[in-house]
């Protein structure tokens, strides 16, 4: 079987010779007997039907070729626009990376006590604990015991060193105890991991002053956490007639789903110790 594109082109060249044909003897007969205007007549049709099927033909060839040109170049500008959204996306990523790196730097600003800065590549994925893995260990100063903190909170204590890496057990976990302060009032309490996005604020006497959006920072008293460093804020209190304590639910600072980077606070080396004293 023959396809469309040869019939048509089979179909143009017997047209043109139909022509070729009629235009000969239309030529040669013009001058005889007025056969001339009959040979025009006969020719005509056949000469506006060649030459609109050609015109057709060149227009359908060019649109083609048209067609293949632009389907290219889309390709190209498909792909450039994919290779562009790919950079744009690295960038961007490097921007939050260097934004967070510079959170960082400036923490380690404050306290006295040297810092290791560490990257979270990994989490406990059992819903019993709550605890990441870190890529610093004992080889960069880290041993059990350490806090573990970023800007905006504390994060939790390093509760196991190998060599390079460690394991953190963030202050949602529910073994996890900080001492701790109302900042605006000095009201005393225990903070106890309860679940991903609150804790609660044990112990804490009623016959102290304690408000919606109060400040919870580290009392420092149990020697993990140094003084000041924040934890969260009062998100709820409530209080039973029969108990001489609040239940307060604290909101954490920290993101802990979002933990990207982290600091780890050294413990003060004994040349650091001698020259304080």
């Amino acid at each position: 079987m023959f396809s469309k594109k040869m019939v048509l082109i089979v179909g143009v060249i017997i047209l043109i010779t139909v022509n070729v044909i009629l235009l000969s003897f239309s030529s040669k007969s013009q001058s005889t007997f007025g056969l001339g205007r009959v040979g025009l007549s006969l020719v005509s049709p056949f000469q506006e039907l060649v030459t609109r099927s050609i015109r057709i033909a060149r227009d359908i060839w060019e649109h083609y070729f048209f067609l293949v040109s632009v389907a290219h170049e889309n390709q190209n500008l498909k792909k450039s626009l994919n290779q562009f959204v790919g950079k744009s996306n690295q960038w961007h990523e490097i921007d939050l990376a260097n934004s967070r790196l510079r959170d960082l730097l400036n923490f380690q600003k404050a306290p006295t006590n040297k810092v290791v800065a560490a990257e979270v590549i990994g989490k406990d994925p059992s819903g019993w604990f709550k605890t990441i893995i870190i890529d610093k260990g004992k080889s960069d100063g880290l041993q059990k015991g350490l806090p573990v903190v970023l800007p905006t909170g504390i994060v939790g204590q390093v509760i196991e060193a190998a060599a390079h890496y460690s394991k953190v057990m963030l202050v949602i976990d529910r073994n996890s105890a900080v001492d701790a302060l109302v900042q605006r009032s000095r009201a005393r309490g225990i903070i106890k991991g309860e679940s991903a996005d609150q804790c609660r604020f044990e112990f804490v006497l009623r016959k102290h002053d304690v408000q919606i959006d109060d400040t919870v920072i580290a009392s420092g008293l149990d020697g993990v956490y140094p003084k000041g460093l924040r934890i969260g804020r009062v998100a709820d209190i409530s209080q039973r007639n029969s108990d001489i304590f609040y239940e307060i639910t604290v909101a954490p600072f920290v993101d802990y789903e979002k933990l990207e980077e982290v600091l780890v606070i050294l413990p003060p080396q004994k040349q650091d110790i001698a020259s304080q004293q």
